[in-house]
């Protein structure tokens, strides 16, 4: 081991100042290391048991998330680290959460957690450097967190955006191929049609007749499976006694609510050599107007994703406060969680307070808050679970609970539920960061977030004052 002096010790920023005698209390204690380029300095879930000073080189560290590193952080001798790293004093860390390695040649002095309660007996002054040199780095960390959490939670959202905006998008796409095709059939029964001897209020009758089906109410009552093919089958029938074999012809009336009565009035107003001729051409104009229908709703989805998405990152908008109606971000958040929502069968039961209130918050830092526990109650769920959101207001404060009926939370791990790097998924599903995250948001706009968790019940409630208090950050 080379010899390692005081001189040597003061050029570490964490050291600087401590006095010759201190300092050779640490060197008295502490091990002396060498790590050549890319060495494992610390290895992930191991006991975390010393604290390291970085007499030459940089030690680089990798969080261990989703079954792989991801790069954190870079300790050594500047003035954000101060040449220091490993477990300090009051640190609640137990295991290494990563992994450390060497960058470079790099050269350690490493001392004990068994002498912390001494040194700071000895230099309590240094402690208290220590712990604020830790706080910057927690700070440090905490935006590496928070900017790794936003992009996990983007690209999980991105992916259930994809999947919701690719169904009404395969729907367009299907539609343009129908709607076409009808079109170039409108011309074969348009030339068919002349050829009959029909007039105008042979066709203002028939418009007539169909207004009065697409208005009509007896549109909005719903039948049954059965019901609907004892329907067609019926119509069908009569349809072939009359020279009418195509199936979907029948489909489409029935679809429509025709009666046998109605086909017949047709018939014998226009007569039975046109009929044959006009049916195919009035089937063709209803099934064009349902697609034209079917269209509207699929870009109708379209148009309200984006509004929702828009909504829920609040694009277009500051970071400053801005007041929001929670029960608009919620429905929007279960808009872009509806495929994971759809894929489980999961019943969401909504008991929304009358009323509520705009409340000045951070929006797109608040909807994060909605995501991971909306999130958070679908994962845990089986299929055909359900998702029951309360919320309660009043003048002064807002409250939101997200309770589900999954398997619960058990009372041994549920007082970490918020800690860094916690979680009950399993490796490669869950960062351990997005409870965490939470709970520093509902802080930041001075809120409180409490978890209750028994088998068949576990719920979230958030609670945020309306008016701002004074020191909101």
């Amino acid at each position: 081991m080379p010899p390692v002096t005081i001189k040597d010790l003061k050029k570490i920023i964490a050291l600087n100042e401590l006095p010759d005698e201190h300092l050779q209390w640490i060197l008295d204690r502490s091990e002396y290391h060498e790590y050549a380029d890319g060495d494992l300095v610390a290895k992930y879930g191991d006991e975390a048991e010393v604290m390291w000073f970085s007499l030459e080189g940089k030690v680089v560290f990798y969080m261990y998330i989703n079954g792989r590193q991801v790069y954190y952080f870079t300790f050594q001798n500047d003035d954000l680290t101060a040449g220091v790293g490993g477990l300090m004093p009051y640190s609640r860390m137990k295991k290494y959460p990563g992994n450390s390695y060497a960058l470079g040649q790099t050269n350690l002095l490493l001392i004990n957690k068994k002498y912390f309660a001494e040194l700071e007996l000895l230099n309590p002054d240094f402690i208290q450097r220590l712990i604020g040199i830790m706080t910057e780095r927690a700070k440090a960390f905490a935006t590496t967190q928070l900017q790794h959490e936003k992009v996990n939670a983007l690209g999980n959202l991105a992916a259930g955006i994809a999947h919701e905006m690719n169904n009404p998008a395969a729907a367009i796409s299907g539609i343009s191929h129908e709607l076409t095709k009808r079109l170039e059939h409108n011309f074969e029964f348009t030339k068919e049609l002349l050829d009959c001897k029909i007039t105008t209020q042979h066709i203002q009758n028939i418009k007539e007749l169909v207004d009065r089906k697409v208005n009509g109410p007896i549109q909005n009552v719903k039948r049954t499976t059965l019901q609907r093919m004892e329907n067609e089958d019926e119509i069908e029938e009569w349809l072939e006694k009359n020279g009418i074999t195509k199936r979907e012809t029948a489909e489409t009336f029935s679809e429509y609510r025709f009666s046998i009565e109605e086909l017949e009035n047709i018939r014998t107003d226009i007569g039975p050599s046109s009929f044959t001729r006009v049916i195919p051409w009035l089937e063709n104009l209803l099934s064009s107007q349902r697609i034209i229908k079917d269209l509207a709703h699929a870009s109708g989805r379209i148009s309200n994703l984006v509004t929702s998405i828009k909504s829920h990152v609040h694009m277009d908008r500051t970071n400053d406060l801005q007041p929001t109606n929670i029960h608009n971000d919620i429905e929007n958040t279960l808009t872009l969680l509806g495929f994971k929502i759809r894929e489980k069968n999961i019943e969401v039961v909504k008991k929304f307070c009358n009323d509520m209130p705009e409340v000045p918050v951070y929006v797109g830092e608040l909807n994060q808050v909605w995501t991971n526990l909306i999130d958070n109650a679908i994962f845990a769920l089986s299929k055909n679970g359900t998702i029951t959101i309360e919320t309660f207001c009043d003048d002064k404060d807002i409250e939101v609970s997200i309770i589900d009926n999954g398997v619960g939370i058990s009372k041994e791990i549920i007082s970490s539920i918020f800690d860094p790097f916690f979680t009950t998924k399993k490796q490669g599903e869950g960062t351990g960061i997005g409870l965490d995250i939470v709970n520093r948001i509902v802080k930041k706009h001075n809120g409180e977030i409490k978890v209750k968790s028994e088998p068949g019940r576990t719920e979230f409630s958030v609670h945020i004052p309306i008016v701002p208090k004074k020191g909101l950050n």
